[in-house]
């Protein structure tokens, strides 16, 4: 029988463990490139949405895009990294720029909240943001929402703009140990132990999403035909795979992050 997941070509294997340094450089070239795959679906043109990821020695740390670089002109040496009390310095510890407020004000507390959590993944989206309107849960309407309907959120509350990290702590709160997070009137919010995995889910929730508001009165599957599915479609593996299969679709020439 064939492997049923076999290797990508030129890719480090799924889990690969790596010194602290390496670990570092790895994260910081797939959150730029997790940009890139957002400004290849046209998420974050208006300036919303963020990245995160986790530091892998300094853990109350975490790296973003710079304020005013574009998500497609997203490179490894234009993550700034942001710290516990919101300053920002560039990779040689100088301090530099600034960051998406939001960003700060949702990531920072969310990363405290969840140890296990690498990265974290929010913007607007074109179905995303109309289905979060609804104040409702993804039900098992395709092979894709398996993944999300036995670990997801919602975070019921007005607060679009998340002026505060005390926002950003309610987000934590009402996500819990869960992968996907509905904002009410927001749209989705994602998180994965590596930058692949959160950047992968959040793409399949986008699709997901896309067939809630385009099938709002769908038939769902039922629940025991939903667990099956979750079984493979649920598992951490699966969302670093689809990220392998974005960057090749969408940034076919990873080296442009690398600066």
């Amino acid at each position: 029988m064939a492997d049923q997941y076999p290797e990508f070509p030129g890719v480090e294997p799924y889990g690969t463990v790596r010194s602290p340094a390496d670990e570092r450089a790895h994260r910081r070239r797939m959150c730029a490139l997790g940009y890139r795959i957002f400004a290849a679906n046209r998420w974050g043109q208006l300036g919303d949405g963020h990245i995160s990821a986790r530091d892998p020695e300094l853990t109350d740390h975490f790296w973003l895009l710079d304020w005013g670089v574009a998500f497609a002109a997203a490179t490894v040496d234009r993550l700034v990294l942001v710290g516990p009390g919101g300053e920002v310095m560039d990779a040689d510890g100088n301090r530099t720029g600034a960051v998406n407020v939001a960003g700060y004000n949702i990531h920072a507390p969310l990363l405290a909240a969840r140890p296990d959590v690498v990265s974290a993944c929010h913007t607007h989206t074109q179905f995303g943001t109309p289905w979060s309107a609804n104040v409702r849960p993804f039900r098992a309407l395709s092979q894709e929402s398996t993944a999300f309907v036995f670990d997801q959120a919602l975070f019921d509350d007005e607060e679009v703009e998340v002026l505060s990290t005390d926002g950003g702590k309610r987000i934590a709160a009402a996500l819990g140990d869960a992968k996907l997070c509905i904002l009410r009137n927001h749209g989705p919010l994602t998180v994965g132990r590596s930058v692949e995995e959160a950047v992968g889910w959040f793409a399949m929730a986008e699709r997901v999403a896309e067939v809630h508001v385009k099938a709002p009165d769908g038939r769902a599957i039922s629940e025991e035909a939903a667990a099956v599915a979750a079984s493979t479609m649920a598992q951490d593996l699966t969302g670093w795979r689809v990220f392998q299969w974005l960057c090749r679709s969408v940034v076919p020439d990873p080296s442009v992050v690398d600066g």
